[in-house]
């Protein structure tokens, strides 16, 4: 049972993770790509979307382990943000921001799951030291 807080957690998750996939592509392709006419760095994208399905289907496992791969794109954003000039540096900072926000609510979402695997766990353990 969803609770309205965790709905909406769950599509700022959806929502940045798209932005972030949008952002991706039209910055190698259109609005800072490092060669003329788009840049094959425009693949970058595609570890992106293999968890895009789970993410929208809320699934648990999923959501763990994408937000330890978007920390690249953290990554990622954070040098070219520092290195890099004009419009590609501003939009290393937007993927920085969306990295951020895709990273919070993944963690906000499943917090509620981990507290309560944690509380069942704890409950076996008591049980079977009895």
């Amino acid at each position: 049972m969803q609770t309205q807080s965790q709905t909406i957690i769950h599509r700022g998750a959806v929502v940045s993770l798209l932005a972030l996939i949008v952002l991706c592509i039209a910055w190698e392709m259109v609005l800072a790509p490092i060669r003329p006419n788009g840049s094959w760095l425009v693949l970058k994208v595609i570890p992106l979307l293999i968890p895009l399905r789970g993410i929208l289907k809320r699934d648990l496992y999923t959501m763990q382990w994408s937000s330890m791969l978007i920390l690249l794109y953290f990554a990622e954003g954070l040098v070219r943000g520092m290195s890099d000039i004009g419009l590609s540096a501003i939009l290393g900072w937007i993927e920085v921001a969306l990295v951020l926000a895709f990273f919070i609510c993944v963690i906000a979402y499943l917090r509620p799951y981990k507290k309560a695997a944690k509380a069942l766990t704890k409950q076996a353990l008591k049980k079977a030291a009895e």
